[in-house]
C-alpha cells in the first residue's frame, strides 16, 4: 500500500514507515520477556557538544527553544525522554518544494499512535513473524515539532508533555530502545574481546564492570549480540563463499557428496551441512555413537564449525559430517539435525553428545527423541571454571575434589554422598550454577550413562576432555577463508592414522600375557587397541575372586571382589544356557568390552573362549568388512519407489560400498565382477514384461526363483518378509547350538581337567609305593 504525499504550503510532508515497532527486527531475543519500549534507535552517535548555546541539560522544551540543527533537537528531546523516563522516535517529516530537504520534524514519544493490523504488501504482522510481539503502542500524544528557520537555526513549533502511559523508571530506563547505543569505544572494546573468543555474555560482564554498572553501559546484551552478529556477517562474506565454491566443486567431482544451504535465497549467510561419501560410509560402521562438536564456536568469528564425530574400530575420531551455522536458534538446529539425518538414511544413533547448550538440548530432544543425550563433561568442567572462579581461588583443592566426585564414583550412591561432600566443605549450598548441574546430572555424570553404549573404554575415565577429530588444524584462530584447507589437512591425517592402526593390527602379533585360550581368540579378533584393552581386563581377574551367592538353577549370581577389597564388590549374574552374564558395573553396555568382573566368572565356569554377544564388530578387525545394506535404503517406502531420484541414490550408494569391498584384492575384485555380470543378466530378465528376479509386484518385493534349469516352467516365488523370517530362524538355531556346544565343550575340559587330577594323584601314590618297596 502506497501513501500519497500531502502538500502544505510550499512543503511536503512525509511520514517516515520504516521506523515503527512492527518493522524492527532482533537478530536474537533473550530468553526472559523484555517489553519493547521504543522503535527505532535514535540515528547518529550522541555526543556533549551538540548544542548551539550553552543550554541547561535539566530544561524541558519549550516553544520558541532554538537549535543549531535538527540533529541537535532530536538529541535533546532524547536526553530529555531519559531523565523522565520514555523512549523517542522520529516520526513525520516536511520537505521543501524547492531542494527537497527537510524543514519541519516530529520527535514523538514511542508509544505515539497504534499499531497497523496489516504491513505493506497487505498480509498481517503475525504470519511474518512467528515471535509474537507485545503491543507497545498505545497513542501517547507527547512529542515536540522543530521548524527550521530562515537563519539555519531550529526551534520548537509545538510541544505536548503530557503521557497517556506510566513512566519508566530511572533504574529501567538504560533498556528503552531509542537509550540503548552501542558507541564508537564500546565498538572497539567489542570487537576486540569478540576476536578473543568471548561471547555477548562474557563481553557484557566486562562493559558493566568497566562502566560501574549495566545502568551506566547503554545498551544491553540483545544489542551487543545483534552488534556482533551483524560485524560477523559483514566480516564472514568472501569466506562463506569461499566455503560454497569448495562444496561445489566437491559435489561436481563426486555425485555422492552431500551439502545443503538453510534457508538464504542467496546462499551468503545460511547455515552449511556437508557429508562426504567416507561419511556415510563411516556412519554405517560406527553410528551407534554420535559427538556433535560445537567446541569451535569460540574461533574468531563466533561461527560454530560444527563436526559430526565418532569413534572407530580402533577407537580413533571418525567424521560423520560438518556443519558452520550462522544462526544459533532453535529452528536452524532441528533443520540441521534433520537434514544430517535424512542423509543417514534416516537412522538415529543410540546415544548423542553435545554441549549443552539449552537451544541444542531443545533441538536433540526433537530430532533424537529415542536417542540417549549426554552433555560433554568437557565444557561443563571448562564452564566451572568461570561460574565458580571465586570458589576455584579460595580453595585450591576444590578442582581435583570436584573432578574425583564426578568421574571417579562407582555407584549413584557414592555419587551422591560425595556431591553432598562438595556442597558443604566448599559452601556451595546456595551456589545457583553448581544446583543447576546437579539437577541434570543423568545427562553428563557417567554413573548415570552406564546403561547406554558411548564408545568410552572406561566409566570412571578421568579424562573429560573429547578427542577432537579437528585438533590441532582448526582453533580459535582460524578463520573461514583458511577453513577448507585446515578440513582437508584433519582429513587426510585421520586416514594416515587409520591406514597405520589397520596395519598395526593386521601386521603384528600382540605378546600374549596368559595360557587362555580367550587371550588368543580375542587377539585374532579385536584390533590392536580394541585387544589391548581387553587383555588389560583379562589380566585383573587374577587378582579378582569370583563368590557364589546364590544358584537358581539357570541363573547363577556371583560376587566379585579385588584381594583385598571385599568392601569393593561387584554383582554378576550368569545364565548358563544362554551364556549370557551382566554385572552391576556395566562396562560392557557403556563401552562394548567385556570386563574383569564378567571375565572372573567365565573362568570359574570353564567358559573358555569369549561368547560370541560379548565380540562387538564395531570393535574387530572385520568392523569395515562386508558391503552393509541398509534396510531403509532398500526396502524402500512405497511412495518412495516411485521417484526415480530416490531409486537411482540408493543404488549408487549400495554400488560405492560394493565396489570399496571389491577392489580391496584380486580374489575380492573376480568375485565382484563375476557377481556383477550376474546381476546385470537379472536386471535385463527383470526388464522384460512378466519376467524378473527382485521384480516389484504391488509395491512388494518379491523374489522369484527363475533358474534356467527349471524345466517345467514354474516358479517359486517368496516375499521378503518370509525369507527374512527363515533366515532369522536359522540363525537363532545355529546361535542355540553353538552355545550348547559351548556348554559342552566347557564340561567336557573339566572332567578333562578332573581326569588329570586323578593321574597326577595316582601318578604320586605309585611312586610312594615304588619307594615303600625299596625301602
Amino acid at each position: 500500500m502506497e501513501f500519497e504525499p500531502l502538500t502544505i504550503d510550499n512543503a511536503v510532508i512525509e511520514f517516515d514507515m520504516g521506523s515503527g515497532e512492527e518493522d524492527g527486527i532482533d537478530i536474537e531475543h533473550p530468553d526472559e520477556e523484555e517489553e519493547d519500549f521504543g522503535d527505532q534507535i535514535m540515528e547518529g552517535s550522541i555526543s556533549q557538544d551538540f548544542f548551539a548555546s550553552d543550554l541547561d541539560s535539566n530544561l524541558e522544551p519549550y516553544e520558541g527553544m532554538e537549535f543549531e540543527s535538527e540533529e541537535a533537537a532530536r538529541i535533546f528531546y532524547n536526553s530529555y525522554a531519559r531523565r523522565i523516563g520514555f523512549s523517542t522516535r522520529v516520526s513525520v517529516y516536511h520537505r521543501s518544494r524547492r531542494d527537497g530537504a527537510i524543514i519541519c520534524r516530529q520527535i514523538v514519544c514511542s508509544r505515539q499512535g497504534f499499531r497497523h493490523d496489516r504491513d505493506r504488501d497487505g498480509n498481517s504482522s503475525e504470519s511474518r513473524s512467528k515471535r509474537q510481539r507485545a503491543v507497545t503502542r498505545v497513542g501517547c500524544k507527547a512529542m515536540i515539532m522543530v521548524k527550521k528557520q530562515d537563519s539555519g537555526k531550529w526551534s520548537v513549533s509545538k510541544f505536548v508533555k503530557e503521557h497517556n502511559h506510566e513512566l519508566v523508571p530511572p533504574d529501567k530506563v538504560h533498556s528503552l530502545r531509542s537509550h540503548r547505543h552501542v558507541s564508537g569505544p564500546a565498538r572497539s572494546l567489542i570487537d576486540t574481546l569478540q576476536a578473543a573468543g568471548i561471547g555477548p555474555s562474557g563481553v557484557m560482564s566486562v562493559l558493566i564492570k568497566e562502566s560501574g554498572g549495566a545502568n551506566n553501559v547503554g545498551f544491553t546484551t540483545v544489542d551487543c549480540r545483534n552488534y556482533m552478529s551483524g560485524s560477523k556477517q559483514k566480516t564472514l562474506g568472501t569466506g562463506g563463499q569461499h566455503v560454497l565454491d569448495y562444496l561445489r566443486r566437491m559435489r561436481a567431482e563426486n555425485p555422492n557428496f552431500f551439502f545443503a544451504i538453510q534457508g538464504d535465497s542467496d546462499h551468503s549467510t545460511g547455515n552449511i551441512l556437508w557429508v562426504d561419501a567416507n561419511s556415510r560410509m563411516n556412519y554405517n560402521y560406527f553410528g551407534d555413537t554420535v559427538t556433535f562438536d560445537t567446541t569451535y564456536r569460540t574461533n574468531r568469528y563466533r561461527v560454530p564449525f560444527a563436526p559430526f564425530t565418532g569413534l572407530n574400530h580402533h577407537g580413533q575420531p571418525v567424521l560423520f559430517g560438518c556443519a558452520i551455522i550462522f544462526n544459533e536458534s532453535e529452528a536452524s538446529f532441528v533443520w540441521l539435525f534433520e537434514t544430517w539425518l535424512s542423509v543417514m538414511s534416516g537412522t538415529h544413533p543410540v546415544s548423542i553428545t553435545t554441549d549443552q547448550d539449552r537451544v541444542i538440548r531443545a533441538a536433540v530432544s526433537h530430532v533424537f527423541p529415542n536417542t540417549r543425550h549426554r552433555f560433554c563433561r568437557w565444557s561443563i568442567f571448562r564452564e566451572a571454571q568461570e561460574k565458580l572462579s571465586t570458589v576455584y581461588q579460595s580453595y585450591p583443592n576444590f578442582e581435583a575434589e570436584f573432578r574425583k566426585c564426578v568421574n571417579m564414583t562407582e555407584t549413584i550412591d557414592e555419587f551422591e554422598m560425595c556431591w553432598e561432600t562438595l556442597l558443604q566443605r566448599f559452601g556451595l549450598v546456595e551456589n545457583e550454577w553448581f544446583q543447576s548441574m546437579y539437577l541434570v546430572r543423568e545427562q553428563w555424570v557417567p554413573v548415570y550413562l552406564r546403561d547406554t553404549f558411548f564408545g568410552d573404554m572406561s566409566i570412571t575415565q578421568s579424562s573429560d576432555s573429547i578427542n577432537s577429530y579437528f585438533d590441532g588444524y582448526i582453533n580459535a584462530s582460524t578463520s573461514i577463508q583458511i577453513l577448507v584447507k585446515q578440513y582437508e589437512k584433519a582429513i587426510a591425517n585421520r586416514h594416515e592414522k587409520e591406514v597405520k592402526a589397520d596395519y598395526d593390527t593386521l601386521n603384528t602379533v600382540p605378546v600374549l600375557k596368559t595360557p587362555s585360550p580367550m587371550e588368543k581368540q580375542a587377539a585374532s579378533l579385536f584390533t590392536r587397541r580394541m585387544f589391548m584393552k581387553f587383555q588389560e581386563e583379562l589380566v585383573e581377574t587374577l587378582a579378582i575372586t569370583a563368590t557364589k551367592t546364590e544358584d537358581s538353577g539357570t541363573i547363577t549370581t556371583y560376587r566379585v571382589a579385588k584381594f583385598g577389597e571385599d568392601h569393593k564388590a561387584y554383582s554378576v549374574s550368569f545364565h548358563v544356557f544362554e551364556m549370557k552374564a551382566n554385572c552391576s558395573c556395566q562396562m560392557f553396555e557403556f563401552a562394548g568390552i567385556v570386563c574383569r568382573h564378567m571375565l572372573a566368572v567365565f573362568k570359574v565356569t570353564n567358559v573358555l573362549t569369549l561368547p560370541s554377544q560379548y565380540v562387538l564388530k564395531r570393535w574387530t578387525r572385520n568392523a569395515k568388512s562386508g558391503v552393509i545394506v541398509n534396510e531403509r535404503a532398500v526396502e524402500l517406502p512405497n511412495n518412495s519407489r516411485e521417484s526415480l531420484t530416490v531409486r537411482f541414490n540408493n543404488l549408487r550408494q549400495e554400488a560405492i560400498k560394493f565396489v570399496e569391498e571389491g577392489a580391496k584384492s584380486l580374489h575380492t575384485y573376480n568375485v565382484a565382477i563375476e557377481a556383477l555380470h550376474e546381476a546385470a543378466k537379472k536386471v535385463a530378465a527383470a526388464k522384460g514384461p512378466g519376467i524378473g528376479v527382485g521384480s516389484l509386484v504391488n509395491g512388494s518385493r518379491q523374489e522369484v526363483n527363475a533358474s534356467e534349469g527349471n524345466q517345467s516352467g514354474q516358479s517359486q516365488s517368496f516375499t521378503a518378509d518370509e525369507k527374512d523370517k527363515k533366515i532369522l530362524e536359522l540363525m537363532n538355531e545355529l546361535d542355540t547350538v553353538n552355545q550348547r556346544c559351548e556348554i559342552y565343550r566347557g564340561n567336557l575340559l573339566g572332567v578333562l581337567k578332573d581326569m588329570e587330577e586323578q593321574k597326577l594323584k595316582l601318578s604320586v601314590k605309585v611312586q610312594n609305593v615304588k619307594l615303600n618297596l625299596k625301602d
